[in-house]
């Protein structure tokens, strides 16, 4: 268990950005500081993981707390700041990949408040997904689960909303919501929760 955000504090007075996989980025923001405006040829989706991000985007601001995102256009000025300071993920969405199309450009919306909680169900919804990459949120109602089973490329967790138990190699962890969790290649790996759970995973597929 570990926490990108703490993994990543900002740094006083600096904007720091860490490439962890093609087109995933962290980006830690000390308080009062920035990055200008830039466009790019292709979209982006913004994911506050700590404190508040302020996006302007195409002369609008918005505000993004823990677990709320915004999907960037392609094309258009974006910029962000934080008065307080902020640790956020940006995932570029390049050509290929496609952005569930009940998601809005420039509108905040919590990954948590996506998918509902359903009687004796896990509720999936595919926020983008490509041929090298997927991001998608779940909700689990108590009792429910994924069997055990192991994906051709890592994986990142994010617990959004409750407490889960995930089990990899053998071994069950708890999670709860503001913890990450990371799955390596062809691991053997599967999800309980025992109390309601919503989580989101990023999943970058390899040949």
């Amino acid at each position: 268990m570990f926490s990108v955000a703490q993994e990543n504090p900002p740094v006083e007075g600096c904007t720091v950005s860490r490439a962890v996989h093609d087109g995933i980025t962290y980006f830690s923001l000390a308080h009062d500081t920035d990055i200008s405006l830039e466009s790019y040829p292709c979209r982006k989706i913004l994911l506050s993981l700590s404190g508040s991000l302020t996006v302007n985007c195409n002369g609008h601001e918005g505000t993004l707390g823990e677990g709320e995102a915004v999907i960037t256009p392609a094309n258009i000025p974006v910029g962000t700041g934080t008065e307080t300071g902020c640790v956020y993920m940006e995932l570029t969405m390049k050509e290929g990949v496609n952005v569930n199309k009940s998601l809005k450009e420039g509108e905040v919306f919590s990954l948590a408040d996506l998918v509902p909680y359903q009687p004796g169900r896990v509720v999936n919804m595919d926020i983008a997904g490509g041929e090298k990459m997927k991001f998608a949120v779940m909700s689990f109602d108590a009792g429910t689960g994924l069997s055990e089973h192991s994906a051709p490329g890592e994986a990142l967790i994010f617990a959004l909303d409750g407490e889960g138990i995930i089990g990899y190699e053998g071994q069950e962890h708890k999670i709860m919501a503001g913890e990450n969790f990371k799955f390596a290649k062809n691991g053997r790996h599967y999800v309980k929760a025992e109390k309601r759970f919503k989580m989101a995973i990023l999943l970058t597929l390899e040949e």
